[in-house]
């Protein structure tokens, strides 16, 4: 329900997206998404300002507003799901972050006119967009999800495609794991949570010419039955040269 109350304004121009503010919002609400702070949800902010003097450049301000009630029973779920990212596999850098690349730019230059893997900048920065990257360790909730083309890739794929990020991984989001050695009924739970929540535009899938490869379609597909939303889905098959070898819709 919404009401009129007190929540969290974000100046964007003045925020530098230092992330001091993060740490100091006990409900987690708040994140470093394309370099500045946002509000991850309505009811995730209590408004009590707890952030307010952690930011040195006065971005933040709480005013009053119409928006939903705070939550916190929503607060423990949301809490609960980022304890359990930032556990996931024991790795340490599992925090959820968004950010953009200054060679997005770059990057659709080199689409447009590819040049030899040879004559490639050495110094190219990644189009890589967020973090995690890895299947289990990315909740369905997570913001850079929210209304993406998203790109589930095998693990493999991203070694045998030269060009991986710029013919697949340009202007989309992307999931990566191996359906032969990782937990299949995880993954068919995941991608069904994702295309129920997030509002996903579109599902790339990569995959190899190998047989284990194969799995990841019969685990989206499943996903896919056991949704209640559509989404519109591609398979592209590389050999082990990375040869691209088949796209197709269904």
């Amino acid at each position: 329900m919404k009401i009129t109350r007190k929540i969290i304004k974000i100046d964007e121009e003045l925020c530098n997206g230092c992330g001091q503010c993060v740490p100091d919002c006990a409900e987690g609400s708040l994140q470093i998404i394309d370099g500045k702070a946002k509000l991850v949800a309505d009811k995730l902010c209590d408004g009590l300002g707890a952030c307010l003097g952690s930011c040195p450049t006065g971005a933040l301000q709480i005013i009053e507003r119409t928006a939903d009630e705070f939550d916190e029973e929503a607060v423990e779920v949301f809490l609960h799901q980022q304890k359990q990212v930032n556990k996931g596999g024991g790795c340490p850098s599992a925090q959820l972050e968004t950010f953009t690349p200054s060679s997005i730019t770059k990057m659709a230059d080199m689409a447009a006119a590819p040049k030899p893997f040879a004559e490639m900048e050495a110094n190219s920065e990644s189009a890589l967009s967020h973090w995690p990257i890895q299947i289990r360790l990315v909740p369905p909730t997570a913001p850079f999800l929210r209304g993406a083309d998203l790109l589930i890739a095998a693990d493999c794929s991203a070694i045998a495609a030269v060009n991986f990020q710029r013919d697949y991984l340009q202007g989309k989001k992307v999931l990566m794991g191996c359906p032969k050695f990782d937990d299949a009924e995880l993954y068919i739970e995941k991608f069904r949570d994702i295309i129920e929540q997030s509002g996903i535009k579109s599902i790339t899938v990569l995959i190899m010419e190998v047989p284990c490869c194969s799995a990841m379609n019969s685990i989206l597909k499943q996903a896919v039955e056991q949704a209640t939303k559509t989404v519109p889905i591609e398979q592209i098959t590389i050999s082990r040269q990375g040869i691209e070898l088949e796209r197709k819709k269904w």
